[in-house]
């Protein structure tokens, strides 16, 4: 079973679940595609869709909401503990 996520732009390097995804979860798009959590990632919070390197923003929405302050990969939960203020 996989958990829903939400990408609102095209653009969008993260995307919102609906439900916690427990570490090695699949996570699926409206677009049917899908990835795999690295770790857990809470409902309501962020999941990378693709790699985002250090000081790479972070996209949600089509806005930058941050910059990474470590390299993230895909499947990866993106907060405050690798995620921090535009630069």
């Amino acid at each position: 079973m996989s958990v829903r996520a939400v990408r609102i732009d095209a653009g969008d390097n993260v995307a919102v679940v609906v439900a916690d995804v427990e570490a090695g979860g699949r996570v699926r798009l409206d677009d049917g595609s899908e990835l795999t959590a690295a770790q857990p990632v809470p409902r309501g919070n962020k999941v990378a869709l693709r790699a985002i390197a250090v000081g790479d923003p972070v996209l949600r929405y089509g806005e930058e909401i941050g910059v990474a302050t470590t390299d993230i990969a895909a499947g990866d939960h993106v907060h405050t503990h690798n995620m921090g203020g535009r630069k």
